[in-house]
């Protein structure tokens, strides 16, 4: 259910010219569209769910299957600065506090996930919240494509980096995961409405440029970025071949 105090939408950016993986949205996973598999699983948590995209096949796509979507310009660096642009159009009809970003190229996005996030603005000095899982193997500890997160004791990032952080002094790298838990970043977030707007209009900072991670800008100009820890992992189709990794996981789990 939503929170009474708090309402909440979930944009979901999807651009069809991917360097990566062109039409990406538009590739059946199963007999659904990869952007299908999305939408249908965060309107398990949000009752209000909007695809952004810059292009009509998408667009036609989404109303197919009986979708929301909103036309944004085909200009944007990131899925943040769609979702902003989503956001203020979409303010000029609906009432809403909280945006949830949603990766278009995660078809296995958990409702349990998006709840977890919501949660987070159950504090109301909440300003953006993000999910972390714990992690559990030396492959993930130090993949450099593997972002790793520190926070605080509320619960709040103190800093993210593609090297394993914290570094554990005079032990053996094999052994650092016996003597701290440490945790990976889940690329998923939410922001309060008038803070989505604010960061979209930030320089790239150095810590950014350094690590080439989008949130380093906000947490370098002052933003708090809350912490929620998630036990499920999404698996994200970055390119074509990840569509079997995502057929294997469906065959697995009977979907």
């Amino acid at each position: 259910m939503e929170s009474i105090k708090t309402k909440f939408i979930g944009i979901i950016p999807a651009r069809y010219a991917s360097t990566r993986f062109p039409g990406k949205p538009l590739v059946k996973l199963g007999d659904k569209l990869i952007i299908q598999h999305v939408y249908e699983n965060a309107e398990n948590a949000i009752d209000d769910v909007w695809v952004a995209t810059d292009d009509e096949r998408i667009a036609k796509a989404v109303a197919g299957f009986g979708g929301k979507y909103v036309m944004t310009r085909d200009d944007h660096q990131s899925g943040t600065d769609r979702c902003a642009e989503a956001a203020t159009l979409l303010s000029a009809e609906i009432q809403f506090d909280v945006v949830i970003n949603i990766q278009g190229d995660e078809p296995f996005v958990r409702q349990e996930q998006l709840n977890a996030l919501k949660s987070c603005f159950d504090d109301s000095e909440t300003e953006i919240a993000t999910l972390v899982k714990q992690i559990e193997s030396n492959e993930v500890l130090f993949n450099t494509n593997r972002p790793k997160v520190v926070m605080d004791h509320n619960q709040n990032a103190l800093l993210f980096s593609r090297e394993a952080i914290p570094h554990i002094r005079d032990e053996e790298k094999e052994k650092w995961l016996t003597r701290h838990d440490f945790f990976s970043h889940l690329g998923m977030y939410a922001y309060r409405k008038e803070v989505l707007e604010q960061i979209t209009l930030l320089l790239p900072s150095r810590l950014e440029l350094a690590e080439s991670l989008e949130q380093l800008r906000w947490l370098e100009n002052g933003y708090r970025i809350k912490v929620a820890k998630t036990s499920f992992e999404s698996i994200g189709i970055d390119i074509p071949e990840d569509l079997i990794a995502a057929e294997k996981f469906m065959a697995k789990n009977g979907m």
